[in-house]
This record gives C-alpha cells, sequence and structure tokens, in this order.
C-alpha cells in the first residue's frame, strides 16, 4: 500500500529529532560534578568512598583546595545548569540528566551540614538521601519484642536471653575465614547464573578492628574491591552470607562493577568514576545491597542452604539452623528501631548513652553493639535509614515490576545496578 506523503515527512522529522541531542553539554557538566566531589572530599573525609578516574583531577583538587562557600556556589551553578538544558527523548539520557541534578542537591545539603546548619533527621535524610524513613512509636517495637519473648522462654531479661541464644552461633574465630569464603562462593555462584560479570572482576577480603561498622565495601576501579570485615565484637554465623552478598554478590561488588561497565566504559559517563558516600545513590546501593541477599537466598532456601554449607565448617550444630533463623527474623523486624533512636538522638531529643538504651531496649542490642551503633550515628548520621528503608524501597520496586517470577526478579534488579536511577524513582 503506498504510504502517504505525510507519514514520511513525519518519519524524516523524527529522526531528525533523534539526532539533534548534543552531549557535550552533560559531558561537561559530569566533568564538573566530579570535581566538586572530590573538592568536597577535602573537607569532609568520609565523603568520597570511592574514585578511580583521572588522577591528575584529584591532584588538582588538593593543590588548590575550594572553600566550602566556593564549593556550594558551584554546585548551586551546575544545577541550575543542568535543570536548564533540555530534556532528552532518550529514557537513559533522562535519567542520567535527573541524577546528576539530585546528587548536586545532595552535595548542597552536606556542604550545609558540615558547615553547622540544623536540619531535622527526616530533612537531612529527605535533602540528601531523597526519602524519608516512617516513624514507629514505642508500641509498635514493644509488640513485635513479646513475639520473641514468646520464642526465647526461660529467666533473665529478653536481651539477656536472646544474647545467651546467639553465643551459640559464634563463628570461632579461627574459623572465621574459612566460612566467609564458602559464604562468598556460594552467593558468587547463585549471583553469576543470573547476572554476567566481567571476566576480569575480583575482591580480596581484609579483617580489620577499631571501626564503627561491622563491613564495608571500597571499591577499587577496574571491577575490582577490597571488602573489610570488623572483627571487634563476636560475628554470628547469619553474618556470613548477610556480608558476603551485601558487600560482595549480588551486593556493592556487583552493582559498582555494573556500574563501571555499563556507565562508565561502554557510555563514557565520567561522573562514575566517583561515589559520593552522603547523596541518594547510596539508598539505592545499601538498599539493594540488602534486597540482595534476599534475591539471592529466597525464602527457606537461606537456612537450608547455610545449614548444609556453613554450619559445620564453623563447628555448629546445623539441627538448631531452623530455631536460629526464626529468631533472627523476629529480630529483624526491630530494626527500624534503629531509625528511631537515630532520628531522637540527632534531632537533639535524647543524648548518646539514651540512644544506646534506646537501641538495647527496642532493637534488643547488646550494650557493646548499642554503642557501636551510636558511635556510626554521630559518623554517619542520617545514612541509617539506607539499609532498612532502601532495602524496603528496592525490594517493592522489584516485585511491582516482576512478580514473584524469580528470573524476572533477577532481570529487574540487573536493570537497577546498571542505570542511575533515584530513590524517588523507586515508586514508579
Amino acid at each position: 500500500m503506498k504510504r502517504p506523503r505525510i507519514f514520511f515527512l513525519l518519519l524524516i522529522l523524527s529522526l531528525g529529532c533523534a539526532t539533534t541531542y548534543d552531549p557535550k553539554p552533560m559531558n561537561h557538566a559530569a566533568e564538573s560534578y566530579v570535581k566538586l566531589v572530590l573538592a568536597m572530599g577535602e573537607h569532609d573525609a568520609d565523603y568520597v568512598d570511592a574514585y578511580y578516574g583521572p588522577p591528575e583531577w584529584r591532584a588538582a583538587v588538593k593543590a588548590n583546595k575550594p572553600s566550602l562557600a566556593e564549593i556550594r556556589a558551584g554546585a548551586v551553578a551546575l544545577r541550575e545548569e543542568i535543570v536548564a538544558m533540555p530534556q532528552p527523548h532518550d529514557p537513559m539520557l533522562s535519567l542520567r540528566r535527573a541524577y546528576l541534578a539530585r546528587q548536586l542537591q545532595a552535595l548542597i545539603a552536606r556542604v550545609d551540614v558540615v558547615q553547622g546548619k540544623k536540619l531535622t533527621f527526616d530533612e537531612e535524610s529527605k535533602a540528601i538521601y531523597d526519602a524519608v524513613a516512617p516513624h514507629n512509636g514505642e508500641a509498635y517495637f514493644e509488640g513485635l519484642i513479646k513475639d520473641l519473648d514468646r520464642e526465647l522462654p526461660g529467666k533473665g531479661t529478653l536481651i539477656e536471653r536472646l544474647d545467651a541464644f546467639r553465643n551459640d552461633f559464634i563463628i570461632p574465630k579461627g574459623k572465621l575465614d574459612t566460612v566467609f569464603k564458602a559464604a562468598i562462593e556460594g552467593c558468587r555462584s547463585r549471583t553469576l547464573e543470573h547476572i554476567t560479570m566481567p571476566p576480569n572482576e575480583s575482591f580480596t577480603v581484609e579483617y580489620v578492628t577499631n571501626k564503627s561498622w561491622s563491613g564495608y565495601n571500597w571499591y577499587q576501579g577496574g571491577f575490582r574491591s577490597l571488602i573489610q570485615v570488623n572483627t571487634d565484637l563476636p560475628i554470628y554465623i547469619d553474618r556470613a552470607i548477610d556480608l558476603a552478598c551485601h558487600e560482595g554478590y549480588p551486593g556493592h561488588h556487583v552493582y559498582n562493577t555494573l556500574l563501571e561497565k555499563n556507565l562508565l566504559k561502554d557510555r563514557g559517563w565520567i561522573e562514575f568514576t566517583v561515589y559520593p558516600l552522603f547523596s541518594p545513590q547510596s539508598l539505592i546501593a545499601e538498599g539493594s545491597a540488602n534486597y540482595g541477599i534476599d534475591i539471592a537466598f529466597p525464602g527457606a532456601e537461606r537456612a537450608e542452604w547455610e545449614k548444609t554449607h556453613l554450619f559445620a565448617l564453623a563447628g555448629l550444630d546445623p539441627a538448631r539452623a531452623e530455631q536460629y533463623y526464626r529468631i533472627q527474623d523476629l529480630s529483624a523486624k526491630l530494626s527500624y528501631a534503629g531509625n528511631e533512636a537515630a532520628r531522637r538522638y540527632l534531632d537533639g531529643e535524647i543524648n548518646a548513652a539514651q540512644a544506646a538504651e534506646w537501641l538495647a531496649k527496642y532493637a534488643l542490642m547488646s550494650p557493646a553493639r548499642a554503642k557501636q551503633r551510636v558511635k556510626f550515628m554521630d559518623q554517619y548520621r542520617s545514612y541509617v535509614i539506607n539499609y532498612n528503608l532502601g532495602k524496603d524501597l528496592v525490594r517493592q520496586y522489584v516485585e511491582r515490576h516482576a512478580g514473584s517470577n524469580r528470573e524476572k526478579r533477577w532481570s529487574v534488579f540487573a536493570d537497577l545496578l546498571s542505570s542511575p536511577r533515584l530513590p524517588s524513582d523507586l515508586a514508579k
């Protein structure tokens, strides 16, 4: 059938529109963004979590250290420039534009916090992480605690009984490395069944002390990570899979590797040579790393796998695995108590000692772990929302788009890890 002349005219116009996008302004803005993040890192030791871009950029920033006022003014101007750019038709380019603008907004907020501006916990988390955690009162946690109380009969307070129960599931220090290597291999093999990784990707594990966190992934670039495990406090058997998945596969190591491969190497997006810790990217990073545990070991599979592969290596009784994970599942529901403690502490409603008491009472942390968590709050502030709220938002996003189809969940999850999506995008 002969097509009308108007059809060809519209086709030519549409092809012309598709080729008018000029990437140079955005690429220039991305370079300026990287340099601003590096400059902020000179004032805020925790700000730059990873950098593997041109070394001369970092050297130039160190040699000519901009002030916080200069960084803020530069970020404001750059954000206005990006917002004024035409909206690209390509969905990924549109995500890139929104990502850079929102990351800069977070940088401005972090400058304000470092300079002493008072923000409430919720104001800070919204400004920096693009999300606000729900509020839960004491009654909410007391109801969950009653369920745990029924599971752990006996003498003593609930926290004493819980600690005594958990102490039977500590990985002996002499067996820690063996158990972790087995956990890493389990997480890696399950991940590689569903996600294609560059052939030369790898990471190394170090055991450290005197840290406010339990584990950390220091991404090195070139598809390599350094993962550190803090051994200040006893490490329970479930933490092997938690840390192996969260820090490694399919968590931080996979996330950073896919960003480097798909956005930096394949697209040339230089902004992904730097990772500012206090930014919306962290909610995606921490949320996907925590949800990654569930996607790799869904439902009862985790307890069964650990019982079969890890308990014997740690010298623990596999017959008690099911009870242990029943207790752990109930305890996990108390995670938002940590957010409440941080909110009240950082808003000045309670002091450090009272925050530790809140964590002991409502999060059922031992005194030592509660004190360590307060140190984390001192150092990272509202960052705490990224673990539990981030996980919930990522889970809802993946399951809304994939339903109960396991393979589709992996596909949606991998796509999320390979794109510059923001926390506010997860509701879409």
